[in-house]
């Protein structure tokens, strides 16, 4: 099971109702594997953060297995690593990191099957996005990983998406919300074809920290 989160109250309830696709996977899953987490993933981290990364959704080995967001896969390794190189987090592993000023949050809540959450199960799960930017006062930036994450920050911060296209390290200031920074996912499948290279990545989080007030 996954340490407290101090986002709780943010999160869905563990047996959240709201999207039956979701569901029934949910419940298949509780058997295959009853050991694994197999519920609402809720965000991590420090609740003073100026800084939250919001990703797609839960992986079935990663955040899904273990409770928190980004922890037991390779998109996690990367983005604890990144995060320690750059001093917002201490990292003894990635199941014990302590972020320091950082947040983390996915667009969906729940392990989508194919790791492909629909159209519906993006808005269903929206408000709670929108709960975990409410629950940080300090917040100043925000990065998006990858299109629908992208495309979630943006409808939560209550901005337009055609006035706001997604692309790599673009930033997007929409009115009386943090300034939102893109990047693709940092999915193995995107570090194994060189879509998204350890340079690019670490790139997103200097222009971040720039932006830090």
């Amino acid at each position: 099971m996954s340490a407290p989160s101090p986002f709780t109250a943010a999160a869905p309830p563990r047996d959240c109702p709201r999207c039956p696709r979701l569901v029934e996977f949910r419940e298949v899953l509780r058997v295959d594997q009853p050991e694994w987490w197999n519920a609402p993933v809720p965000a991590i981290g420090d609740p003073d953060a100026w800084l939250l990364v919001v990703g797609l959704a839960p992986g079935k080995h990663g955040a899904n297995r273990t409770g928190r967001p980004f922890t037991g896969d390779a998109a996690g390794a990367l983005l604890f690593a990144t995060l320690g190189k750059f001093g917002l987090a201490v990292v003894p592993d990635e199941g014990d990191a302590q972020l320091i000023g950082v947040a983390i949050d996915n667009a969906v809540k729940c392990l989508p099957p194919g790791n492909r959450p629909t159209p519906e199960e993006r808005r269903a799960c929206r408000p709670f996005l929108g709960d975990t930017l409410a629950a940080l006062p300090k917040l100043q930036v925000v990065i998006a990983l990858g299109e629908i994450a992208h495309q979630s920050c943006v409808k939560a911060l209550g901005g337009k998406l055609p006035k706001t296209p997604f692309a790599h390290l673009a930033e997007h200031r929409i009115p009386s919300a943090p300034t939102l920074i893109d990047s693709y996912h940092c999915s193995q499948l995107n570090q194994n074809t060189g879509r998204l290279t350890t340079e690019m990545f670490e790139a997103v989080f200097a222009r971040a920290l720039a932006l830090k007030g």
